[in-house]
């Protein structure tokens, strides 16, 4: 696998205006997509991501109806053919992953590593979205794209309960 960085990092925020307020008016960063993740299964997230510098990019999540807490980081797959390989790879080394995610202006993978912890592989494809548009973007996904469970707690006690009893 070759690799090229990341493309994001994504957390949890409990108010999504406060956290502009302060990566952008008191860090400076530019918001470049906000957009709103509809959960299939009921629920929304309001999503922002702002421009950190080097063509990475820091995003955070707002919980609606969903479990809180989604924290994942984000590698740069560089194309969406890159990106279906990655996956097919991942796949034929034993690793789950979802499908490619249609984000609108970007493309995803998700997947965890044995300690639960979310990662992705994602492609930008075409530009960012400009005024407007760019600040209200939507896309429906199924939860399990996102993977909002307490994924760490549950491969805790898979581990748990593979070791012997004494």
């Amino acid at each position: 696998m070759t690799h090229q960085g990341f493309s994001h990092i994504g957390l949890s925020t409990l108010d999504l205006d406060n956290t502009r307020a302060f990566y952008e008016g008191v860090l400076g960063f530019k918001p470049v997509v906000a957009d709103t993740i509809t959960i299939e299964e009921g629920g929304h997230l309001r999503h922002m991501f702002f421009d950190v510098g080097g063509g990475q990019l820091i995003t955070f999540l707002e919980p609606n109806g969903v479990p809180d807490g989604f924290y994942h980081f984000a590698f740069e797959a560089g194309s969406t053919a890159v990106l279906a390989q990655k996956r097919d790879e991942l796949r034929g080394k034993g690793v789950e992953t979802t499908e490619i995610v249609d984000h609108g202006w970007a493309r995803s993978i998700y997947f965890k590593d044995p300690n639960g912890i979310s990662l992705e592989y994602c492609c930008i494809v075409g530009e960012l979205p400009g005024g407007d548009k760019m600040m209200h973007g939507e896309f429906t996904v199924p939860l399990g794209a996102l993977e909002l469970t307490d994924t760490l707690t549950k491969a805790r006690s898979a581990a748990d309960r593979s070791k012997p009893r004494v």
